[in-house]
């Protein structure tokens, strides 16, 4: 009896310790690292893994993004619409000055700012209904196709809640964790995010000075070009350009490839060296256009083309009924 007992407690010994939730296959060896490399408390993982909720409705949303499942000319209704136009002329008014510093300080327009605030989150007015902790949770451990991706943004998830003392239960944002005004990833809020108004904390969630701020540093680290245009219509004089197509939106195309291939550089400055061609699908087919870095940046904060067409063409319309107020 005293053989067997020794022998049982010896395995309890050496048996893993779950501190996580069991419905999060994997959560125990992400506290597990959490603890060495980070120093965090496995107790207090422990209760916060506990309180987590798996949600279908995220797995279900994260495999038909709308960038996949729409063509352009159903995915522009949703984001270039009166309403956000309107609404964006108006926040432009209330926030002329920390965008007019922003534009300043970073090289990046005013409208491409909004722009980003009106199809991210509707100028503050939706900015996600999922705690982040849930989302990132449900994504990491239970998503594989992208768990690698997710299970990173959760570490800095940890990080960023310790770091601006925040309670890791309490953040709430898009179905795949995104966060604030800007809905910034927590790696990006680590790294982009600036204390725009001086007041020592930088907060994108209900504070629209840092948002404008932390969106124009965004951009402005990805590479924005002050004064370079963003994106150019073409047409293709003959044949499907596929070769080229297959390049994607990062300005790596010499303008004399275009010429031997007969897509227009008619409205393609001078000064421009290198392009990207995409095409966007309408009623009565394919549309082409050349981007420039500055179309690429975009498709930082979104990698979609459609992504950053939206914003640009939101941007403009924007700017122009600014002007006329």
């Amino acid at each position: 009896m005293k053989i067997l007992l020794s022998l049982t407690m010896l395995m309890l010994s050496f048996a893993p310790r779950l501190y996580a939730n069991t419905a999060l296959p994997g959560a125990d060896e992400f506290v597990n690292e959490m603890a060495k490399e980070y120093q965090f408390d496995p107790k207090e993982l422990d209760k916060v893994f506990k309180e987590v909720e798996i949600k279908d409705s995220i797995l279900k949303a994260i495999s038909r993004p709308a960038e996949k499942s729409k063509p352009w000319y159903d995915y522009r209704k949703i984001f270039i619409t009166d309403k956000r136009i309107t609404q964006g002329a108006d926040y432009w008014k209330k926030h002329a000055p920390a965008l007019a510093r922003a534009e300043q300080k970073y090289g990046v327009p005013a409208e491409i700012i909004l722009a980003i605030l009106g199809v991210e989150t509707f100028y503050g007015r939706i900015t996600g209904g999922y705690r982040v902790v849930d989302a990132l949770s449900t994504l990491a451990f239970r998503y594989p196709p992208r768990s690698k991706f997710f299970r990173s943004e959760l570490k800095h998830f940890f990080i960023l809640t310790r770091e601006e003392q925040m309670s890791a239960l309490n953040p709430v944002g898009s179905y795949a964790g995104a966060m604030g005004l800007g809905q910034f990833m927590p790696s990006s809020y680590r790294e982009y995010a600036v204390d725009f108004d001086g007041d020592g904390r930088r907060d994108i969630w209900t504070n629209p000075t840092d948002a404008i701020g932390s969106i124009a540093n965004y951009l402005h680290r990805h590479g924005w070009i002050a004064g370079e245009s963003i994106v150019h219509k073409t047409r293709v004089r003959k044949g499907v350009p596929t070769a080229l197509l297959k390049k994607g939106v990062k300005p790596s195309i010499q303008v004399s490839a275009l010429v031997n291939a007969s897509v227009s550089t008619a409205d393609l400055p001078k000064t421009a060296k290198k392009v990207g061609l995409i095409t966007l699908t309408q009623p009565e087919g394919e549309e082409y256009w050349l981007t420039r870095q500055n179309f690429y940046s975009i498709t930082r904060y979104n990698h979609s083309r459609m992504y950053a067409m939206a914003v640009t063409q939101l941007a403009q319309a924007i700017k122009a009924q600014y002007k006329e107020q």
